[in-house]
């Protein structure tokens, strides 16, 4: 038996206004057992794209962390994509809607939603 200590994975990291946000869409469901699910896919004009949904399947694939009282899910593939990353919520009169900041990517695209 392995009884060194396990290391813990630095996942993202979630603001108090975006996990506000989330609850409200928590509230909207009338579920409590959902999960915050951020992903990396394959896809969009620099070759990566951001994933966000709410979620109630996880497995033993993804990395699990509750802040805020939200539980953020993330398959372990796209750990280290988003390891540095931020989920913010913003609403202003310019934009309404989560953003991420992410310092690992090397760069984005014009629109603002995929990246390398």
């Amino acid at each position: 038996m392995d009884t060194r200590p396990q290391e813990k994975v630095k996942t993202i990291r979630l603001t108090e206004s975006a996990a506000g946000k989330v609850q409200e869409l928590f509230q909207e469901e009338g579920r409590q057992d959902l999960a915050l699910r951020v992903a990396v896919q394959p896809g969009g004009c620099s070759g990566l794209r951001y994933a966000m949904f709410l979620d109630d399947q996880i497995s033993e694939k993804d990395v699990a962390e509750e802040q805020f009282g939200v539980r953020v899910v993330i398959d372990k593939m796209s750990v280290p994509y988003l390891s540095e990353a931020t989920i913010d919520f913003v609403d202003t009169l310019e934009a309404s809607g989560f953003t991420i900041d992410n310092p690992v990517a090397q760069g984005s695209c014009a629109c603002g939603h995929s990246f390398h």
